[in-house]
């Protein structure tokens, strides 16, 4: 498959569904701080994917991209982190919580594999 955009890319679409979930589930807290917190480190999960790619369009080095992919995967270890205490104070339910970290971890894992693939 050919990727012309980051819209094109499965590890951003991936990233936005982590985002629609996380504010899906804590739409109704009404801790800010936390919630607030945990919105942007998913938010630069998807948003640093785009600004990577965008800045390596018109280079052949691809290391300012793996950067960028650098801090995606480290947004989504934050994610996975904070999801364990919105789990501990009751935010959100265990089941719901598990489900995002797999889903947070699958996306780490793919992120890596995409850092490795280029060159």
């Amino acid at each position: 498959m050919q990727v012309y955009s980051f819209e094109d890319l499965v590890i951003w679409k991936e990233a936005r569904k982590i985002i629609n979930e996380v504010y899906s589930l804590l739409k109704d807290n009404r801790d800010f701080d936390f919630k607030s917190q945990i919105n942007r480190a998913a938010i630069s999960i998807m948003n640093n994917i785009a600004e990577g790619f965008e800045r390596n369009r018109n280079s052949s080095d691809s290391k300012q991209f793996k950067n960028f992919l650098n801090i995606s995967y480290g947004s989504c270890g934050e994610v996975r982190s904070m999801l364990y205490l919105a789990e501990d104070l009751e935010y959100i339910n265990s089941t719901n919580a598990k489900k995002l970290r797999d889903d947070c971890y699958s996306l780490s894992c793919k992120i890596v594999a995409f850092m490795q693939a280029l060159h």
